[in-house]
């Protein structure tokens, strides 16, 4: 018996990285589950996004769990892709009880830009990351309504979102800017839906071994960084988190164990915003 059996999950940028920890984990609690990836690069990003093969490989992966799954391929800036992958999707499970919206950019150059390169990183952090996360949240909420059995909402926010640092490109102040906002998003829809037993809160993991940390443009940006970067260093003694670190947070504030847990900032990060 795993503690989410019977239960659905929608999990945005669910074809790698800590969207796809969050689907495995969460499958192996039980959970059958919906998800979309974009599966094409975003010019402005600076590193390459997943790929269909890799979302097909998560199906199998899940699949592999003893769940089903259901992949779709779509933009999460795109409200009307994102609604018709999820109502397919609860169309075919009967049912929506957790959403985790994930997916998210962080794009950094370590070189000078031009303003029309830096609006260009902005509007596309922004969309990805905050609009997507608007986006994901309107999707799912009469779902979650209409099923009459309270649910679950986690947004992946950052430790960006709760202090202040990026740099002063686009693209880090997209990325802060918008990490900011989906705690303001997360605030309001917790009080919100709280009278249908809908919990809302935020994740804040610091740095994660994924493609958006590990790659070339992240780390030229946080060696750049004054006095080498020691304060973006975790005071626990590890550099980086893995995504099955932040799974297990998500897989609690999804389960019946965080019943009463709403409008929360749950950081996972190693004492990174104590220290700052």
């Amino acid at each position: 018996m795993g503690s989410l059996d019977g239960k659905v999950a929608f999990i945005t940028g669910v074809a790698r990285g800590q969207g796809r920890s969050h689907a495995l984990r969460l499958a192996a609690d039980g959970a059958d589950i919906i998800g979309v990836d974009i599966c094409a690069d975003i010019a402005s990003n600076g590193y390459p996004m997943a790929s269909r093969d890799e979302l097909e490989e998560t199906v199998a992966l899940v699949e592999g769990q003893g769940a089903k799954m259901l992949g779709t391929v779509a933009d999460v800036r795109d409200f009307a892709a994102v609604r018709a992958a999820l109502d397919t999707g609860v169309e075919h499970f009967g049912r929506l009880d957790i959403v985790c919206a994930n997916a998210g950019i962080a794009p950094m150059a370590f070189r000078e830009l031009t303003i029309e390169e830096e609006l260009e990183m902005w509007t596309d952090v922004i969309g990805v990351n905050l609009d997507g996360a608007f986006h994901t949240a309107k999707a799912a909420i009469p779902h979650l309504v209409a099923g009459q059995r309270g649910g679950s909402i986690v947004f992946t926010s950052s430790t960006a979102g709760l202090k202040g640092f990026g740099g002063m490109q686009g693209g880090g102040l997209g990325y802060a800017a918008s990490k900011h906002g989906i705690v303001g998003l997360m605030r309001t829809l917790a009080n919100a839906l709280a009278p249908h037993s809908i919990r809302v809160n935020t994740v804040h993991p610091t740095a994660v071994n994924t493609m958006m940390a590990v790659n070339p443009a992240m780390t030229a940006f946080l060696e750049a960084y004054p006095d080498g970067g020691p304060h973006l260093q975790n005071p626990m003694p590890v550099q980086l988190l893995e995504p099955d670190d932040i799974s297990a947070a998500i897989a609690y504030l999804v389960s019946d164990a965080a019943q009463y847990v709403t409008g929360v900032t749950f950081p996972v990060d190693a004492g990174f915003c104590n220290k700052l």
